[in-house]
């Protein structure tokens, strides 16, 4: 997920208002024309007050905290293992998940990918059909009490499964969605809890 906010711009064209969103990697501004900033032009990033300021001196007011806020957001972003709140020793199981680097990096930040489905932190399991939904209750008993379960799915237009369907299914088996993260270019994320009693 992006910033998005209404601002009052100064570019090299003079004054303007209108939508600024960081999307990964780059500023889209939607003003009298669109802008897009990425590469070098964030490069010189930083905060002056209540303003966010550009390489090229590109000026938009978002508020002093703000600014601060996507400058941290731009300049040091968020791997989607931040995002999705992996820490070191956790235990984790990844089931059916079609990305080739994602183990790898679990490891990486310290998690502890395990084969056996007991006591997990995380279990991150790919499910694009009503069949594979269907799996979620029988994956429950695996969770430690505070654990989560990820459901992975395609997402788009082309998607087979609608994040409703999704949703839908984990409710039905006991359990709340709490987040939502963009797990690849073509891959979205559901964490699901046990429900509070």
């Amino acid at each position: 997920m992006g910033k998005e906010a209404h601002v009052r711009a100064v570019l090299a064209a003079g004054a303007d208002e209108g939508r600024l969103r960081y999307e990964a990697a780059k500023l889209v501004f939607r003003g009298r024309e669109r802008r897009v900033f990425e590469g070098e032009a964030l490069a010189g990033l930083r905060a002056e007050g209540v303003d966010l300021v550009l390489a090229d001196g590109s000026r938009f007011a978002l508020g002093e905290r703000a600014a601060n806020s996507w400058v941290e957001a731009i300049l040091n972003p968020k791997t989607r293992l931040d995002k999705i709140g992996v820490k070191a020793g956790m235990r984790c199981a990844v089931i059916g998940v079609d990305d080739a680097t994602f183990t790898t990096e679990l490891g990486e930040k310290g998690a502890v990918p395990v084969p056996e489905l007991k006591d997990l932190d995380l279990l991150f399991y790919a499910a694009d059909s009503q069949a594979e939904l269907g799996r979620i209750p029988d994956l429950i008993p695996a969770l430690a009490p505070g654990g989560a379960l990820w459901v992975v799915s395609r997402k788009g237009k082309a998607a087979p499964l609608k994040d409703v369907e999704v949703m839908a299914a984990a409710k039905a088996a006991g359990l709340v969605d709490n987040k939502v993260v963009g797990f690849s270019d073509t891959l979205t994320a559901l964490r699901f809890v046990r429900r509070r009693t």
